[in-house]
């Protein structure tokens, strides 16, 4: 498990406390919709909504009509890929990405780049436009939406309900799959 600062520590705490309290307030997104979740709130939170976000639900169709037609790029840490990942996804460490060219990257096809959550994968996708990639969407709410809404993950030896939650701090917006630390 990743070492955190006692100060960022209280930092994901008081994020979490916030997206919680405000969420039980909050009204409808829009007409017709489910309210916002404490979930939703936080992502509202931590994206910082400069690159397009992608539903889990319209990727997984995506993925079914058209399975090499799109890009999978995991922006997490070696150790959360190897638990699982999106099936197909190639691994972008987080920890290198700002001096990456993504020269391997076709340029012609969608990219979706996917965290945990979202927060890491969206300054990839951000950094992929800065290099021209004209078609890239941050899967909304990460591995931890796509696996809550029933989308499958994979490890090396297959399919597998096994996530890593980053962190304790993480853990509780995993509502399916099982935690584990690498």
């Amino acid at each position: 498990m990743r070492r955190t600062s006692c100060r960022g520590v209280l930092g994901w705490l008081l994020l979490w406390l916030v997206a919680c309290t405000t969420a039980c307030s909050q009204s409808p997104k829009a007409p017709n919709s489910p309210p916002m979740t404490a979930y939703d709130r936080m992502l509202s939170l931590l994206y910082k909504q400069t690159v397009p976000t992608i539903q889990p639900a319209k990727l997984a169709e995506t993925l079914r009509q058209h399975p090499s037609g799109v890009v999978l790029l995991d922006t997490r840490s070696p150790e959360e890929y190897q638990v699982s990942h999106l099936p197909g996804a190639r691994f972008v460490d987080f920890d290198g990405f700002k001096t990456a060219t993504f020269q391997d990257v076709p340029r012609n096809l969608p990219v979706v780049v996917y965290c945990t959550v979202g927060a890491r994968s969206e300054q990839v996708g951000a950094r992929l436009r800065s290099l021209g990639f004209q078609q890239v969407h941050n899967l909304y709410g990460g591995i931890f939406q796509w696996v809550n809404e029933g989308h499958a993950v994979y490890n090396q030896a297959g399919p597998t309900a096994k996530v890593h939650p980053y962190s304790a701090l993480w853990r509780p917006w995993l509502k399916r799959g099982e935690p584990a630390y690498q």
